[in-house]
C-alpha cells in the first residue's frame, strides 16, 4: 500500500503538501495539485484516516449537541458546521438533548464517549460544569448562549440588541404598551431579548410594565394560549414581541383567528413563509448559518493551534427584516372604535 511519503516523492512535493491536496485545501496551485493528484492516481494512494489524524490519537470526528435538531435555526446550524467538518475531512455526530436541560448531560457525555476530537454544544442546563474534565483533551465551542460554570469559547447573536431594535420598531410605531411573550427567563437568550426590550421602552421614557410580560410559552399552541391572555386583559397591548420563531408560529393564527389584524407585531427569528404571510411578518433576522460556520471554523481553530491566544466570546449582528405586520397604534384605534360601534 503506498504511503503518503511516497506520494510525495512522486509528486516532487512534501508529505503536508499532499495532505493539503487530500483535505482540498484552497491555498494549492493548480499545477501542485494536478501532480499530487496524478501521483496519487500512478500509486493508487489511500488516505489513511488513522494516520491522517495521528496528531489527535482519535478518529477524525467532531459532535454537536442541539435542543432540537429538527428547529430550523438549529438544523442550519448544524449543516454549516457539516460543510466545513466535510472539506477537512472530519465526521460530524449529531444529538439532541431538548430544552429543559434535564438530558444535556447524558446526550452530550454520550458524543464525548465516541472519542471526538472536538465538540460544539448549546447550553440548556443550568450548569456545564461536568465538562471541566473533558477539556484537557477535548476542544470545546459552545453556541448560541454561553455556558455556566465553565470557560471556553462560546459564539452567540447579539440578542439584546435584537430585542432592542424590534421594540424600538414598534415604539416607532407609536405604540407604548407593548406585550413581550417568551419561553423561559432562565434560557439566556430570552433573558437577553428580554434585556433589549426593557432597554428600548427605558430610552423611549415609557415605564415598563411587568403584567404585560409572559413566559411559559414552551410550545407554539402556549403561545397563542399566551396571546388571548394578553388581549383579554382590561388594558391590553396594541402591540406584541414574539422573542422567538416557535412563539411566532403560535402568535401569528391566534391573532388572525380572532380578526386581530389591527395588533402590531414583530418576531425573533424567521421562519418558512413569514414573508408570505398577510400581512408579512416583521421579524429579527438571524444568521444560523453564519453562527455554524464562526463555531466551526474557531473549533479547528483550536485543534490546529490549541496554545493559540484568542478571545473567547464572538457576538454576530442580527438585523430587524421590516415587512408589514407593524401596525399603528392609529390604526388599533380605529379598529377598536368601529368594533364598539358595531356593538
Amino acid at each position: 500500500m503506498a504511503t503518503m511519503r511516497q506520494v510525495a516523492q512522486r509528486a516532487g512535493v512534501s508529505a503536508k503538501t499532499v495532505s493539503r491536496v487530500v483535505n482540498n485545501d484552497r491555498y494549492v496551485s493548480d499545477d501542485v495539485r494536478q501532480r499530487v493528484e496524478r501521483a496519487i492516481a500512478d500509486l493508487q494512494y489511500v488516505p489513511n484516516l488513522l494516520a491522517r489524524t495521528f496528531r489527535y490519537g482519535r478518529d477524525a470526528a467532531i459532535g454537536i449537541a442541539v435542543p432540537d435538531i429538527s428547529d430550523p435555526f438549529f438544523a442550519a446550524a448544524i449543516r454549516a458546521v457539516e460543510e466545513i467538518a466535510r472539506d477537512r475531512g472530519v465526521a460530524l455526530f449529531v444529538t439532541s438533548v431538548g430544552t429543559d436541560g434535564t438530558f444535556e448531560q447524558i446526550g452530550v457525555e454520550a458524543l464525548l464517549g465516541r472519542q471526538i476530537v472536538g465538540l460544539i454544544s448549546t447550553p440548556v442546563a443550568a450548569d456545564q460544569s461536568y465538562l471541566m474534565r473533558w477539556l484537557s483533551r477535548t476542544a470545546m465551542v459552545f453556541i448560541d448562549r454561553a455556558p455556566s460554570n465553565i470557560t471556553a469559547d462560546t459564539v452567540v447573536e447579539d440578542d439584546r440588541g435584537g430585542g432592542y431594535a424590534a421594540t424600538a420598531h414598534l415604539i416607532e410605531h407609536g405604540h407604548r404598551r407593548i406585550g413581550f411573550i417568551g419561553d423561559s427567563s432562565s434560557i439566556a437568550t430570552t433573558a437577553g431579548r428580554l434585556e433589549g426590550y426593557g432597554a428600548a421602552l427605558a430610552d423611549a421614557g415609557i415605564d415598563e410594565d411587568r403584567r404585560l410580560v409572559t413566559f411559559g410559552a414552551l410550545s407554539s399552541h402556549e403561545a397563542a394560549e399566551a396571546t388571548w391572555d394578553l388581549l383579554s386583559r382590561r388594558k391590553p397591548p396594541t402591540a406584541l414581541f414574539s422573542s422567538n420563531a416557535r412563539c411566532s408560529i403560535g402568535v401569528v393564527p391566534a391573532l388572525q383567528g380572532r380578526g386581530r389584524t389591527d395588533i402590531a407585531l414583530v418576531g425573533y427569528g424567521d421562519f418558512p413563509l413569514a414573508s408570505a404571510l398577510r400581512p408579512a411578518l416583521t421579524v429579527i433576522g438571524q444568521n444560523p448559518d453564519a453562527l455554524g460556520k464562526a463555531a466551526a471554523t474557531r473549533l479547528f481553530q483550536r485543534l490546529d493551534n490549541p496554545s493559540r491566544r484568542s478571545k473567547r466570546l464572538t457576538v454576530l449582528p442580527v438585523r430587524l427584516l421590516v415587512r408589514a405586520s407593524c401596525a399603528s397604534a392609529q390604526d388599533h384605534q380605529h379598529v377598536t372604535m368601529a368594533g364598539h360601534l358595531a356593538t
